[in-house]
């Protein structure tokens, strides 16, 4: 079975416990497929490439917020510029 991998940099399982940071350091900011079997088992991604992932997920959800309610009605109040 043929498998895309989203990654330039990857490892075994078994280089990973046998020492992470030393893989973690020599991908150099890059992101690691882990691989057990020659599958891709997990991804290892430095933490801006997650927290822009994480702000990317948001802007979708805030996205779809936003259409679900563009259309419907503002709940306008009066108020007198003296009762403020």
């Amino acid at each position: 079975m043929l498998e895309s991998i989203h990654a330039n940099k990857t490892a075994s399982i078994t280089e990973f416990k046998k020492n992470p940071q030393s893989l973690i350091d020599a991908a150099r900011g890059e992101t690691i497929a882990l691989l057990n079997r020659n599958r891709t088992a997990a991804y290892i991604v430095p933490p801006e490439v997650y927290e822009r992932l994480l702000e990317m997920a948001e802007d979708i959800e805030l996205g779809r917020i936003y259409e679900e309610r563009k259309h419907e009605k503002a709940n306008a109040i009066e108020v007198a510029i003296d009762d403020l």
